[in-house]
């Protein structure tokens, strides 16, 4: 008997074809934008319940908060404070080379500047002369 109700099965396909759904009723555009209107409701009501969630929302997220005890607040504050002196040195301390690099082309230039014009050489040879003396040549 089992096996005939296995062989019975078997032999009935099953069908894949889901049933057709009903059509809805079509609504005509003034009765949407009427049921949109009352689903809405008033701006300003909305907008009143939109700013409680909004404040509901926080006060549960700021509960939520895991504030850092004293001992890591100091710590962590001398951490800031050290790195901001080490790159205010570093800053220092480019800042004071980039000075004195172009203090020293300027000297250069007003030495070979004086010296060509007072001996009526081209701008050319003037510069050749302002590498070879800062090269060292």
């Amino acid at each position: 008997m089992a096996d005939e109700l296995k062989k019975g099965s078997a032999e009935q396909p099953k069908s894949k074809e889901k049933p057709a759904k009903p059509e809805k009723a079509k609504k005509d555009a003034k009765g949407a934008k009427d049921g949109a209107k009352q689903k809405k409701g008033n701006i300003f009501k909305r907008m009143g319940k939109a700013i409680a969630k909004f404040f509901k929302e926080e006060r549960s997220e700021t509960k939520k908060i895991v504030w850092p005890d004293a001992k890591t607040v100091l710590k962590s504050t001398a951490v800031v404070l050290v790195v901001v002196a080490v790159l205010a040195v570093v800053l220092w301390l480019v800042d004071t080379g980039l000075t004195e690099g172009i203090r020293a082309l300027v000297n250069l230039a007003e030495n070979v500047g004086g010296e060509a014009a007072a001996e009526g050489e081209t701008t050319t040879a003037a510069a050749g002369r302002m590498l070879s003396g800062l090269i060292g040549f």
